[in-house]
């Protein structure tokens, strides 16, 4: 276990238990507090979203595995992240939040000024939730937006709502990890993905929504799409594209009177792409 740190998997909480979590938050002695699968009744959740809200040195919170199991712990979740100001990952994976459950923490995920990382995989969300989601991607003020993002595993997000989404990260995201696995994505994925000719950080929606975000770069570097049923020639598509982005910054650098060499590049241009069981590269390893 990491110094400051508490890490427990799949056990029943005791109250004893809870309370040396409680405070340990409270003397600011933990960065990364993780129950992910872990059984406490309500009283013992309120208590540990106090300590949450409390804290002043929580950076990551991991409440995967159906923790945030009810309406009501989603809504001492939202006032707990209102009251803090330190957490930067958040890890809500696997719970039954639907797209209520993200209107009630949409208003603390999306003005929360430290939260740069957030996994809602397998929390059963839908366009709604998506249409919030897309809020919390921009910068805005003291707030630097979402860096990574994990949608995995829910299904019931329709085409438009993935569209929408592409629109998002494409004009005004910070977005650097965007996890999509899982989804029922298929070929269709086009809609999201196309051209990024323009850089190889540049990820631009498909052929009806090309003309509208060809022209906002994102700083998208990782995305994954396994698990959605990519057809190859898809997959060739996007390498083949990716490795033309790589061109184009090569004759960018030449056009400025310098060669830009493999090694000179910065790190923020290279893109990974997982498609099934294929990745996807452009440019020098990670």
């Amino acid at each position: 276990m990491l110094p400051g740190s508490i890490q427990i998997t799949g056990e029943a909480l005791s109250g004893a238990e809870i309370k040396d979590i409680c405070d340990s938050l409270k003397e600011n002695s933990v960065r990364l507090l993780s129950v992910r699968g872990c059984q406490l009744s309500d009283r013992d959740f309120g208590r540990v979203c106090r300590g949450v809200a409390e804290s002043h040195s929580l950076a990551q919170l991991n409440l995967n595995l159906g923790v945030v199991s009810t309406i009501g712990r989603t809504k001492q979740l939202a006032d707990a992240l209102k009251a803090n100001r330190s957490l930067q990952t958040l890890f809500l994976h696997g719970s039954p939040l639907l797209d209520a459950g993200l209107v009630t923490l949409n208003g603390a995920l999306s003005t929360h000024p430290s939260l740069v990382s957030l996994d809602l995989g397998d929390c059963m969300l839908g366009d709604e939730a998506v249409r919030l989601i897309c809020g919390m991607l921009p910068p805005d003020g003291a707030k630097s937006g979402l860096k990574e993002l994990t949608l995995s595993a829910n299904p019931a997000v329709s085409t438009q709502g993935w569209a929408r989404l592409a629109i998002a990260v494409a004009h005004s995201s910070q977005l650097r990890v965007l996890n999509l696995d899982y989804n029922p994505l298929g070929d269709s994925f086009h809609v999201i993905l196309h051209a990024l000719s323009v850089m190889p950080s540049l990820f631009l929606c498909g052929q009806v929504f090309l003309d509208m975000v060809e022209n906002y770069p994102t700083s998208l570097r990782v995305l994954v799409l396994a698990e959605n049923d990519i057809s190859p020639e898809l997959q060739q598509q996007i390498s083949d594209l990716l490795s033309e982005g790589e061109e184009e910054e090569d004759k960018d650098g030449e056009a400025h009177g310098r060669l830009v060499t493999p090694r000179e590049k910065p790190g923020t241009r290279h893109c990974v792409l997982y498609l099934n069981t294929t990745m996807i590269l452009a440019g020098d390893s990670l």
